[in-house]
């Protein structure tokens, strides 16, 4: 049987390890079983698929995850919560020898990992804001084997991940996001739920993997789409002939690329969806204009990744 955190628990847990919650590792931590409960459903796992969650703190969705029969990756930056994050799982989940079988602990920079035991399926996690869409597309990129992502973050960084091409929210995440797969935008979660509460809301993002790799079906690679996407969107109010200029070595240049793939020079970064963009990036290799494929499978996010992830709200 499993017994998950509460109000009264979180806190004589902080008070034990003399925690200070920090905002710089976004540090909120979830005080409601119902809560948590609901976030494990609405993930929609398949039974006893492994999960990998980033940024577990005390162990609150960790035991959740685990009360749901799926094997849990945790990986957790700060030493003293991954040293406790043993014990509490072992203490409220059937002891340590059911615990060791079911959950393992990484402790490392999410943003560095690239290999995890037990070959999670599923992200989910309630991430750092201050960190979350750069994390999370470096697990998307970094585990093909994960097929399913429900993740917390900030409600209006939710907002932007699933927004759709002319909405004012679409942008560089919201496109990044689509390459993977299909992006919805799942439910609120209100801050009382939180110890301490954040002064932001959050909200819930779920992401379906492609069954067949875009990069397959669309023939060009994610780091020449990644590109295209970077340069379409540094100059949001420009038109894409004037903002791939930089990227394509002129605006000439960039109007017959965007010629080719049968887009309207004239037309604006946050009306085109992800098969636009790919559509550019073919048309550039074709045309041998752009910077190319760097190959850079593990790379660090952009600039304009880690701006939209929004302040560390937790």
């Amino acid at each position: 049987m499993t017994t998950l955190l509460t109000a009264r628990s979180v806190r004589a847990l902080a008070a034990e390890l003399d925690l200070r919650p920090t905002k710089q590792r976004g540090q909120n931590f979830v005080i409601d079983p119902n809560t948590v409960r609901m976030i494990v459903a609405e993930a929609q796992l398949p039974p006893g698929a492994p999960v990998a969650e980033v940024g577990p703190g005390l162990g609150s969705l960790t035991l959740g995850l685990l009360e749901a029969g799926h094997p849990v990756v945790a990986v957790e930056i700060d030493p003293l919560l991954a040293g406790r994050l043993p014990r509490t799982i072992a203490e409220l989940h059937g002891g340590s020898e059911q615990a060791g079988a079911v959950f393992e602990l990484v402790n490392a920079d999410a943003m560095r990992v690239d290999a995890l035991p037990l070959s999670p399926r599923a992200l989910v996690a309630n991430l750092p804001y201050n960190v979350a869409v750069p994390v999370l597309l470096h697990f998307l990129a970094a585990f093909p084997g994960i097929e399913t992502v429900l993740v917390m973050v900030q409600a209006e960084v939710a907002d932007r991940l699933a927004a759709q091409p002319g909405s004012r929210t679409y942008g560089v995440p919201s496109v990044k996001a689509q390459w993977y797969g299909t992006v919805a935008r799942g439910s609120d979660i209100g801050r009382n739920v939180f110890w301490p509460a954040p002064n932001v809301g959050s909200g819930l993002v779920r992401i379906r993997r492609r069954a067949v790799p875009l990069e397959e079906t669309a023939g060009v690679g994610r780091a020449e789409v990644f590109a295209v996407v970077d340069a379409a969107f540094a100059q949001r109010r420009k038109t894409l002939r004037a903002a791939l200029a930089g990227w394509a070595g002129g605006a000439e240049a960039a109007g017959r690329v965007l010629e080719a793939a049968g887009i309207d020079p004239r037309a604006r970064g946050e009306v085109i969806d992800i098969d636009g963009y790919c559509a550019i990036a073919r048309a550039a290799r074709s045309l041998g204009v752009g910077p190319g494929e760097p190959g850079a499978r593990g790379r660090r996010a952009s600039a304009a990744e880690v701006e939209v992830s929004g302040e560390a709200a937790r």
